[in-house]
């Protein structure tokens, strides 16, 4: 056990043997980092708590059984995507699960409603328009735009997050089964630090890839993104406000499309292509335009990048509880949780015991603390009068 944990470990945390040597201390070389992994020698307590410390775990995680079996529905990444890159992002996708199941357990929240997965069936393209309007009634969403997709997710009891990962890496989606076969968890995972509307609609499609079962002479890709489009983007409300049919389109009018669905325009474009409401001499036009300006990797008026809150949420909760302590809060989290609770009144009295001078240091390491977590980026503006038809 202590193997395979520790390998899962150190792939999820993106750590070469030589970096978790260098890591502990070099108390142990990479050699034999590598025999523990093979199983053909076990570290001792001293050696294992030097690596729990680096991996920010307490030492009997390494002899805890997994608890999930995880098995990936897609995977969108290129072919250079290196085979290391490829097990880190596995690596760490199974342990959110994990963590996403010993959280639910420990705040009592009820068993997974019924995930529809591989519910509908995909025999054209076509067939996806219709399973993103079902989909979007059965979670009684309506059909105004999804001001925040992460959010409805996370209502949804999906997992939520984005993971550091080099830009061959786009999304992927993952299901966690118990020893019954009965699913526990579900998780929908982009990459970090890209446009809002690039990662909303990344994690509509790993919604389609979910729900979908896209038939063999039916490209799964084309599939996943109609239905994603479709899902932030219903044909009805964008026939309503668009029109039926259009031979030019203005910047104005596609950046107010972009803030009301939270899509790129390069997105909204191929969707209103796709609904043949802009023909496709226009699409061809405006691809054009958008290569000259420089926009097919960087769009103007960017939307800000959604944030998970389910798991942050609930953890400030159990750690309030007391359920679990704040170093495996932090793990779980990432690292960088604030934790902030009421001082108790022995911890008052001990902290009016301290010298003033070590008693304004403290004060204002937490003044610093608040001040960076509730920073915010400006907002940024954008004037444009193209229009291209």
């Amino acid at each position: 056990m202590f193997a395979k944990r520790l390998i899962q470990l150190r792939l999820a945390r993106n750590l070469s043997l030589e970096a978790l040597s260098s890591a502990i201390g070099g108390i142990v070389t990479k050699q034999s980092l590598s025999k523990y992994e093979l199983g053909r020698a076990q570290p001792s307590a001293l050696v294992l708590a030097k690596i729990a410390s680096a991996m920010g775990v307490k030492a009997s995680y390494f002899m805890t059984e997994p608890t999930l079996n995880v098995k990936f529905v897609a995977y969108r990444k290129s072919a250079k995507l290196l085979d290391s890159e490829q097990k880190q992002v596995e690596q760490s996708v199974t342990l959110a699960l994990e963590d996403r199941i010993k959280v639910q357990t420990l705040v009592g929240e009820p068993a997974m409603e019924p995930l529809p997965v591989a519910r509908f069936k995909v025999k054209t393209i076509y067939d996806t328009e219709a399973h993103a309007q079902s989909l979007r009634k059965s979670w009684e969403l309506g059909s105004d735009p999804i001001s925040n997709v992460t959010a409805m997710l996370e209502d949804h009891r999906l997992c939520v997050f984005g993971i550091d990962a080099s830009d061959k890496f786009d999304g992927i989606s993952a299901i966690g089964y118990d020893s019954s076969n009965n699913i526990q968890a579900a998780a929908i995972v982009t990459r970090l630090g890209i446009p809002g509307e690039r990662q909303r609609l990344n994690l509509a499609h790993e919604l389609g890839h979910i729900v979908l079962d896209v038939a063999k002479d039916v490209d799964v890709e084309k599939a996943a993104f109609r239905f994603g489009s479709a899902f932030l983007a219903p044909a009805d409300g964008l026939y309503a406000e668009v029109g039926l049919e259009r031979e030019r389109i203005s910047i104005q009018e596609l950046l107010i499309l972009k803030k009301r669905y939270g899509m790129s325009i390069q997105a909204i474009l191929y969707r209103l292509k796709d609904l043949g409401i802009i023909t496709e001499s226009c699409y061809r036009n405006w691809c054009i335009e958008i290569n000259k300006k420089g926009w097919k990797k960087q769009e103007p008026m960017e939307l800000e990048n959604e944030k998970p809150e389910w798991l942050r949420r609930n953890l400030l909760r159990l750690v309030a509880e007391k359920a679990i302590d704040v170093e495996e809060a932090r793990r779980m989290d990432g690292g960088d949780i604030e934790i902030d609770l009421p001082a108790s009144l022995n911890e008052r009295r001990a902290f009016l015991k301290l010298p003033v001078e070590k008693r304004k240091e403290i004060l204002a390491e937490q003044a610093s603390r608040l001040t960076k977590y509730y920073a915010q980026e400006e907002n940024r503006e954008f004037a444009g009068d193209e229009v291209i038809g």
